[in-house]
């Protein structure tokens, strides 16, 4: 990541059964690496990757609503392949699942 440069933010929406039940699992899962929290009352996980980077995921009726946001473009487009990966894992029953991602 290169520094000063510009903030990528994406938003993102993955319809599934089980919204709340992939998100904690995932809170669970990368909580070795990261500090990760959960808000059940929200259905909100929050997974800070780096001092600049994090990912919120909100269980919505019929899906997750994801928020992304990297150093840059490029590593934004990575890292939703990350989470695209370790949901679909998570939701192996329903995998793999589509995912709309929109550029902010």
């Amino acid at each position: 990541m290169s520094e000063g440069g510009a903030a990528s933010t994406a938003t993102g929406f993955a319809p599934c059964e089980k919204p709340e039940r992939y998100i904690q699992q995932l809170v669970k899962h990368w909580s070795h690496k990261m500090a990760t929290s959960y808000d059940e009352g929200d259905g909100m996980g929050v997974f800070p990757f780096s001092d600049l980077e994090n990912a919120v995921m909100t269980a919505r009726p019929g899906g997750i609503a994801i928020t992304l946001t990297t150093g840059d473009h490029e590593r934004n487009v990575h890292m939703r392949g990350v989470i695209e990966r370790h949901i679909d894992r998570f939701a192996f029953r329903e995998a793999p699942l589509t995912y709309e991602w929109k550029e902010q």
